[in-house]
């Protein structure tokens, strides 16, 4: 059974900094493409960040230049360093995986919350 489980988010002021991580477990294979969705309410959940294991990223116009995808291959692991936060930034932030014979993984989503 392959999991992904997040970590980080939670409330924090405007120009503030927040980490997310996000490990997958219970996979043999490793996991080419791997990224992070966010849904604010009333929205439809979109790509915030992706990146494959080769370290091609892609971002969301929305957050270019104060998000920073990264990933450890080894662990499976995906991070999502987000400087600069603003109101609009404020969602349940999801990780994502294409996983080997599985298909589209999903985290269980976390808050994260812009405000002062």
């Amino acid at each position: 059974q392959v999991q992904l489980v997040q970590s980080g988010g939670g409330l924090v002021q405007p120009g503030g900094s927040l980490r997310l991580s996000c490990a997958a477990s219970g996979s043999g294979f490793s996991i080419n493409l791997m990224g992070w969705y966010r849904q604010a309410p009333g929205k439809q959940r979109e790509l915030t960040a992706s990146i494959t294991s080769g370290g091609t990223t892609i971002y969301a116009d929305s957050v270019k230049g104060r998000f920073t995808i990264s990933r450890d291959n080894a662990k499976n692991t995906v991070y999502l360093q987000m400087n600069s936060l603003k109101p609009e930034d404020t969602a349940v932030y999801y990780c994502h995986a294409v996983v080997p014979f599985r298909g589209n993984t999903w985290g269980q989503g976390t808050q994260v919350t812009v405000s002062s």
